[in-house]
């Protein structure tokens, strides 16, 4: 996989794709970042609101317009989870591979094109330098970050400990690019989830009051 002649190939595309517009070229480059980290796999997966963090895109809706375009022109390769909790899945057809390909034509077989490696430790090193902005140094970092955020300890405790035990990765597959990123997401759906509680909590309070309403005056003496 030489990613320089694959980018090559598809900037060549998208000169010539009248239909994409920035947002599609920003998404497609935030799924091919999450591609090089993971060392181009056959296929990984994502989460939504890091990789809208990472692409700028702030509407999901347009999120959601852009990966199914991209899906549609055969630039990727897209299986919705339909689960919040797991990843959808991603395929990256590769352009540009072979100086006989012409980079007009995706490659759309049934199975996308196997990786070789050639030079790890060169791949290493590029990891490693991502390292410091994919996960924290120390938990201190962490909790630093919370409480610039106005969120408790207890929370950031919360968070550094469930990524760290699966190794700073999304799904338990793709690497965390930026790991204040996925932090904010946390925050977000920390907050979330509080709301829905208080809601659900105060929908109960007023069920229990009307339940409970005496001030109705009630004839007892009236024949059921």
């Amino acid at each position: 996989m030489n990613y320089i002649r694959h980018l090559n190939a598809v900037f060549q595309l998208f000169s010539k794709d009248s239909r994409l517009n920035p947002s599609h070229i920003s998404l497609y480059m935030a799924l091919f970042q999450y591609w090089n980290l993971n060392r181009f796999p056959e296929s990984f997966l994502v989460d939504r609101e890091e990789t809208m963090s990472l692409s700028k895109i702030g509407s999901k809706s347009t999120y959601h317009r852009c990966l199914s375009n991209l899906n549609d022109w055969k630039y990727i390769a897209y299986q919705p989870s339909y689960n919040r909790f797991k990843g959808s899945r991603i395929m990256m057809p590769i352009f540009g591979t072979s100086p006989g390909q012409v980079v007009d034509k995706h490659e759309t077989g049934p199975r996308l094109a196997l990786v070789s490696y050639i030079n790890n430790n060169k791949h290493n090193k590029t990891e490693n330098k991502h390292l410091g902005k994919g996960r924290p140094k120390t938990i201190d970092e962490v909790m630093e970050f919370f409480k610039k955020n106005s969120w408790p300890v207890n929370e950031a405790d919360k968070f550094f400990n469930h990524y760290q035990g699966i190794g700073w990765k999304v799904g338990g597959k793709s690497t965390i690019v930026d790991w204040k990123a996925t932090a904010q997401s946390w925050m977000i759906r920390a907050k979330d989830m509080k709301e829905e509680k208080a809601m659900a909590s105060r929908s109960h309070n007023r069920a229990t009051e009307d339940y409970l309403d005496t001030s109705i005056q009630k004839d007892y003496g009236e024949p059921l």
